[in-house]
């Protein structure tokens, strides 16, 4: 058995530092860094994407929507067409970045609203894809399980990544549990770990509603602004690795 363990990072702007890059990066093998629509400014991107790079972890663009003011968490109506160049345009962004520093893109995630309505909607899903095939249809694209989103990246031929979050609540029918539900957080470090280890073994984990639900995970998020996102994936990740799980990006 292996998995990735990746973060959110670089979602620091100008003054404003935001999350835990440098207490994260030692334990995490790759990064979804913030391209400038929801965090990150130019030299706060390439901090991190320096960061990385010293500690040998891959990094893949973290597009968002362009809504800096609410951390790219609140959902926007975008056209099919507006996702699409956003979603190239901030693939591109970070790309140029990468290629100073010798480095190539390894993965697309989509960052908070935008990633989560491309698990309901299929339109800004395809759109999503069609922005990755367009770059490079090479590119690996991380998904939602079970949803619309990873249906249409696989249409379209992408290598899609499956991705699970030890550290946020699921709904018996498969999705996030919204962040304004209380119980949707979890930062004790002992949980996370018991959930990542269910969620990589047996492939399910409780749901907040009730039951249990079924999860595919090739990758793990431990989200960069979790209070304890430090102890967390560290928890996490010693708790796989005494499982007798490779811990490994994809």
């Amino acid at each position: 058995m292996r998995v990735d363990l990746n973060a959110d990072a670089g979602e620091s702007y100008g003054a404003f530092l935001y999350g835990h890059d440098r207490e994260v990066f030692p334990h995490i093998t790759s990064a979804n860094l913030a391209c400038g629509f929801h965090g990150g400014s130019p030299t706060r991107i390439l901090e991190a994407l320096r960061l990385a790079k010293a500690h040998g972890v891959q990094v893949g663009a973290h597009p968002g929507f362009p809504d800096l003011v609410g951390f790219g968490r609140r959902e926007m109506a975008l056209s099919p067409e507006e996702v699409y160049a956003d979603v190239l345009y901030q693939i591109g962004a970070l790309s140029a970045l990468l290629k100073a520093e010798g480095l190539s893109l390894h993965h697309v995630k989509p960052h908070g609203a935008l990633y989560l309505k491309a698990c309901r909607d299929r339109e800004t899903a395809r759109a999503i894809a069609e922005a990755v095939r367009a770059f490079d249809p090479a590119l690996p694209l991380v998904v939602l399980p079970g949803t619309v989103y990873e249906e249409e990246a696989r249409a379209l031929g992408l290598r899609v990544v499956l991705e699970a979050f030890p550290e946020r609540a699921y709904l018996k029918n498969g999705q996030l549990a919204p962040r304004s539900m209380p119980g949707s957080w979890i930062t004790d470090p002992e949980e996370a770990a018991r959930r990542a280890v269910r969620m990589v073994l047996e492939g399910r984990v409780e749901a907040l509603d009730g039951g249990e639900v079924e999860v595919r995970a090739e990758t793990l998020c431990i989200h960069g602004d979790n209070p304890n996102a430090p102890l967390v994936v560290r928890a996490v990740r010693e708790a796989l690795l005494a499982r007798g799980v490779e811990i490994r990006a994809f």
